[in-house]
This record gives C-alpha cells, sequence and structure tokens, in this order.
C-alpha cells in the first residue's frame, strides 16, 4: 500500500538540514499506525510527500501502486482522491452546514447531486452526526467539527486517511470520541496513518507504532508504547 525506500527532503542546499533522511517504510493495506516524534522531527513533511505537495530530493515513494517518479502532474488531484487527510484545526466551511461541509468534498469532483443526498448520509451515521447534519460548524463541540472533517476526508472512499494530530486541540472526552471513529474507519479496511502527542491514546491504542527523531525513522515496534 505504502513504500518509501531510502527517502530523503532537503529544503536549501544543505544535505545537513534533511527534513527527512533516508526514510524506508513499508505500510500494508489496512493497518492502522501511529507516527510519532517531537515538533520539527519530519512528521508533516512525510504527510506532505505521501499527498505530493512535497517533492523527494531522493528515494523512491509508491502508494497504492502508483509509482511516484512516473506521477504527471495532471494524475496529482486522481492520487489525492485515494488519500483522505484530517488537520488538527478542522478547515470547515463556516456558512456551511454539516451535511453541506461534508457534500461539498464530492460537489469539487462532479459527483450528481443524486449520489450526494444518498452517500453523504451514511458517512455521517459512520463518524456518529448523522443528527447533526443542519447544524453549523459553530453550533457544535471541538470533537464533533473533528468528525466532521473526518466524514469530510472519507466522503470519497480513500483507501488511506491520513489524521495529522487530530485531537491535538480536543479534550479527552472528545479526543477519545475521534479515536474511536478512526479505528472504526479502519475496521472498514482504509489504512490510517495518524500522527499525536498524546501518550494515553499511543498507550492504550497498542497500534504499531512509527517514531522519528531529527528526519530519520529510529523505532518501528508493533503493540507499541510511547515515551514522550
Amino acid at each position: 500500500m505504502i513504500l518509501l525506500d531510502r527517502v530523503s527532503k532537503v529544503y536549501g542546499k544543505d544535505s545537513e538540514d534533511a527534513a527527512i533522511s533516508r526514510v524506508s517504510l513499508h505500510v500494508e493495506p489496512k493497518e492502522f499506525v501511529i507516527v510519532v516524534g517531537q515538533s520539527g522531527a519530519g512528521k508533516s513533511t512525510l504527510f506532505k510527500l505521501l499527498t505530493r505537495e512535497e517533492k523527494p530530493t531522493s528515494g523512491k515513494i509508491i502508494v497504492g501502486g502508483i509509482d511516484y517518479e512516473n506521477l504527471k502532474d495532471k494524475d496529482i488531484p486522481n492520487l489525492r482522491r485515494k488519500i483522505g487527510v484530517v488537520f488538527q484545526d478542522f478547515k470547515l466551511l463556516p456558512n456551511k452546514t454539516v451535511f453541506e461541509n461534508v457534500a461539498f468534498a464530492l460537489e469539487i469532483v462532479g459527483v450528481s447531486n443524486r449520489e450526494i443526498k444518498h452517500t453523504v448520509p451514511k458517512v455521517l451515521s459512520i463518524v456518529g452526526l448523522k443528527s447533526k447534519e443542519s447544524r453549523y460548524p459553530r453550533e457544535l463541540s471541538g470533537g464533533e467539527r473533528q468528525r466532521v472533517a473526518i466524514a469530510r476526508a472519507i466522503v470519497r472512499q480513500p483507501k488511506i486517511l491520513i489524521a495529522d494530530e487530530p485531537t491535538g486541540n480536543l479534550d479527552p472526552k472528545h479526543a477519545w470520541d475521534v479515536i474511536r471513529v478512526l479505528e472504526r474507519i479502519n475496521k472498514f479496511g482504509t489504512t490510517v496513518l495518524l500522527t499525536t502527542h498524546n501518550q494515553d491514546i499511543v498507550n492504550k491504542l497498542r497500534r504499531r507504532v512509527i517514531t522519528i527523531s531529527d528526519g530519520k525513522i529510529v523505532s518501528d515496534k508493533a503493540n507499541a508504547s510511547y515515551e514522550v
């Protein structure tokens, strides 16, 4: 599903300042992987390489059978439909309802209104928000807003979901609401990559944990805990 072979990303001319340095990584389909590390360790750069926001300086990236070396610019939108992304700060449209926020992700790729009306309620059910489809973001709790963001990210049925610090702004209860939704999505067959600084979440999930430090993978363990 995801293969990185000795991937490096250098900003500027100094190879000593590599954001990612010779990273090799393999993630199987339907895995749930937690990526941890201090701020500035290289997690965000790794995700930007996967979504093709950035190109590697060297090394090979293959995602879902697509070799990024041969990826043309016109094919990038199709690639990104296979990768859903959730951020810490939700990025919802304030003047659209819950339903409209999720539907928007389908509208921009030309999905019919009939298909939207069929699909969006199903996705809102998965994240536990079907009863709130007419609410606006300002009427929701932080955890609910994050679940709307997750619904929007998965409505196009991506093979991979990248959740970049999705619980960073949430209290413990709402954080766990979000984590349970991610686990449910993973059970449906979506590969999940989660970054978090929340040691309690990492230790209770007992999933595969990849630790990044100074742009390098320093640990990759199954059923792991994490010391922040």
